[in-house]
């Protein structure tokens, strides 16, 4: 008989059969995968057959969450990854090299420009700004080097909107491609990929959780551009967690629910804080004030507009940042797209790196408020944000 440390070994790794399928899908905390033979394994790693070898490669519940993003996203294949970054900078390098150029909008998320400065351009991937709005703008942006268009459904932080059916015909016309952050909308409210979109990602961290309990990312498009994308986050070891994966697949379940109820509390307290005291504008997709309101009610399903606002205080950075210190139902925290409400001041955090006139440039102003509108009843934080913002003018 074998000796104990080996029996039980063996004992608490034999996965007993199932007939009965459960609800919900199994976290598979497994780093790897039993295989009968070297053929089956170079296969499974070259992913000429159906399996899993190794979880930074693939596993059970990552293609569960991959399959299902797939479907709402209206894409061929999805590689889900560790973070939102993750899946950003593997569709960059996934397409770009050195040489080549990224056309990105003023107003992005803060993320992508450190990415550009702390890793592309150490790559030789040059990037260049561009407002996306103005469709003449990026005609004229659009050189010999570049290569790909990056644009976000609902621009972080300001609320701006490209046309991104637009922008794909005229990129694509001069054999560009163009990637969209998703992350805003989330694949509820749009779905770019049905617009002329390329590819498109998520940080799931954010309305695909829900909850501000995971971190991960997502990118999808056709099979072949996913395979390019999930080469470099395989060997740049960018792989997702099994169980953020399953808290992302439990986060979908309620994501339309969650959508809709953000959409509405959104627009009521948009609404209500337009002329309020201190509030100096209110921008709000879903507001007939915004610049893109009709693109949006093209876009956006049923006209909602989603759950992230920027309040834009007439006391400038002083005033943004005294407002942080005056809330009591919203929370000071980075992140968004969760059930309680968070509130940031992007000239101190998101986009900390930008001087003044990279801030106005990307009408991005140093009073501006981040806010990302949870669930929480509407009465209650339309009272904390205007008692707040009426504060941080006093």
């Amino acid at each position: 008989m074998p000796g104990f440390a080996t029996r039980a070994i063996k004992a608490a790794s034999r996965v007993p059969p199932a007939p009965q399928p459960p609800v919900n899908v199994p976290v598979y905390l497994s780093s790897t995968f039993e295989v009968g033979s070297a053929l089956e394994l170079a296969e499974l790693l070259e992913f000429q057959r159906p399996g899993h070898s190794y979880s930074r490669y693939s596993n059970p519940t990552h293609e569960a969450l991959e399959l299902a993003l797939a479907e709402l996203e209206g894409a061929e294949a999805c590689q889900i990854t560790g973070s939102g970054m993750a899946a950003i900078h593997a569709v960059i390098l996934s397409l770009l090299r050195s040489g080549d150029e990224l056309l990105i909008p003023r107003a992005v998320y803060g993320g992508v420009v450190g990415l550009s400065g702390a890793v592309l351009d150490r790559a030789g991937i040059a990037t260049r700004a561009v407002e996306t709005t103005d469709l003449a703008a990026v005609e004229a942006a659009i050189g010999d080097r570049t290569r790909l268009i990056w644009l976000e459904t609902i621009s972080n932080p300001t609320t701006a909107m490209a046309d991104v059916a637009a922008v794909a015909a005229m990129a694509h016309a001069r054999d560009v491609m163009v990637a969209v952050d998703n992350t805003f909308a989330s694949p509820y409210l749009a779905n770019p990929l049905a617009l002329g979109a390329d590819l498109v990602v998520h940080s799931t961290t954010k309305y695909v959780g829900g909850h501000s309990d995971i971190t991960g990312g997502a990118a999808l498009g056709s099979a072949e551009l996913i395979a390019g994308v999930r080469k470099v986050v395989i060997n740049a070891g960018g792989n997702a967690s099994p169980m953020e994966a399953f808290l992302a697949l439990r986060g979908l379940k309620t994501l339309a629910l969650r959508m809709e109820h953000h959409s509405a509390t959104a627009l009521a307290v948009a609404g209500a804080l337009e002329g309020a005291p201190g509030v100096h504008a209110v921008r709000y997709p879903g507001l007939t004030s915004h610049p893109q309101h009709a693109l949006a009610v093209q876009n956006l399903r049923g006209g909602m507009a989603g759950g992230m606002l920027a309040l834009e205080l007439s006391g400038g950075r002083v005033a943004g940042e005294r407002f942080l210190d005056l809330l009591h139902v919203a929370v000071h925290a980075t992140s968004l797209g969760s059930v309680e409400s968070l509130c940031s001041h992007p000239a101190s955090s998101s986009h900390r790196q930008l001087g003044e006139a990279e801030l106005a440039a990307a009408g991005l102003t140093p009073g501006m408020i981040r806010v990302s509108i949870g669930l929480e009843d509407a009465d209650d934080l339309i009272a904390d944000l205007a008692s707040a913002a009426a504060g941080a003018a006093a």
